[in-house]
């Protein structure tokens, strides 16, 4: 197996952002999706991490869900250089560890069968949160406020809460669900140009003009889509061609309006009835769906205003890794207000007077 490839740090390794000398103790943020396995150290009550590094490889998911070991493979010997790069090794270690993972809910029975005993054994550790990575998006996005997230990429997910309980919308894959994301809004393009090749109702001849440009002949594309594994990924490729289309082709324009109604509904589903004192709650945008700019924002920020009146739309303040680290600061510091759920978001060992959940 190839060591862990470094990432920059943010800001230099044992050096606060006001340029102080950094020496512990310390939390641990840990974000597992598609694109790898990313960790970030921060110097307990500061902002911020104070480095941070990618380990190259996707942690594997087998027949028993996301493979703890090698999860582990990969993350322990990427903390223990960091500690090292940071004076760890001087006695300061780890107070809290918070990883959030893709797929934690559902596939995540062994990370929380044998992360908590592997990470006490190898680091010390016992403060340990496990979350999927909605919530640690929420958590980067919103922070510990009554609220809710939409995550919008290939696949689309809402997640919100009171700080009582948490409610999920969607999130459901590209057959069952993910209505408005990029895969969603890909396929609408594509069965729209297979309409106009086809002469039917509902075509369009600019959206079967970028078929052709990006996929080849259109009578070709079902050859080229259904045998992928990563068809998901393929149908999304094709919604930038949508929004691109839209400014000048209605049906590429409703297309993107229906996409937002389906965002707005989702967002709606787990918005609570206010935030803090009974201000407007804030529902975050985030993830590369929202990158398409106005095409998508315009009809977005409209259907939320309609169908979430108690909300304010704001742009995520930050990625899964950052609501990593940041439920590790406060989980060291035994401040953790975001709610527990068995699969969602389980917490270990809180302290003295605190109970697990």
């Amino acid at each position: 197996m190839s060591a862990p490839r470094q990432s920059p740090e943010s800001p230099a390794a044992g050096v606060r952002a006001d340029g102080a000398a950094v020496s512990g103790p310390y939390v641990l943020g840990v974000d597992s999706g598609g694109s790898g396995l990313r960790v970030a150290l921060g110097a307990f009550g500061a902002s911020g991490a104070v480095a941070t590094t990618v380990c190259a490889h996707p942690v594997r998911t087998g027949p028993a869900g996301i493979d703890a070991g090698h999860l582990l493979e990969q993350l322990l010997p990427a903390v223990r250089r960091l500690l090292e790069r940071c004076g760890g090794r001087d006695g300061a270690g780890i107070d809290a560890v918070a990883i959030g993972a893709a797929g934690m809910a559902t596939l995540g029975g062994q990370l929380r069968a044998e992360l908590p005993s592997a990470l006490e054994n190898a680091l010390g550790v016992r403060r340990l949160a496990l979350a999927a990575d909605a919530v640690t998006a929420y958590a980067g996005a919103v922070g510990q406020r009554p609220g809710a997230v939409v995550a919008a990429g290939t696949g689309m997910i809402a997640l919100g809460t009171d700080l009582a309980d948490w409610r999920r919308a969607d999130g459901w894959g590209h057959l069952l669900g993910d209505s408005g994301g990029g895969a969603w809004i890909g396929r609408a393009g594509l069965d729209a140009a297979m309409r106009a090749h086809d002469g039917r109702r509902g075509g369009s001849d600019a959206l079967l003009s970028r078929l052709e440009a990006v996929f080849g002949p259109a009578p070709e594309l079902p050859g080229l889509l259904y045998p992928r594994t990563d068809r998901p990924a393929v149908l999304a490729s094709f919604a930038p061609e949508v929004a691109a289309c839209a400014g000048r082709d209605p049906v590429a324009a409703g297309i993107l309006r229906e996409a937002a109604e389906h965002i707005a509904e989702a967002a709606a589903a787990v918005c609570p009835e206010a935030g803090i004192d009974g201000e407007p709650c804030e529902v975050a945008l985030t993830g590369g769906l929202f990158r398409m700019g106005e095409p998508l924002l315009v009809p977005l920020r409209e259907e939320l205003s309609r169908q979430v009146p108690q909300a304010r739309a704001v742009p995520g303040s930050g990625d899964p890794l950052a609501g990593a680290l940041s439920i590790a600061q406060a989980l060291a510091a035994g401040d953790l207000r975001l709610p527990r759920h068995p699969t969602l978001f389980r917490v270990l060992d809180e302290g003295p007077g605190q109970k697990p959940a």
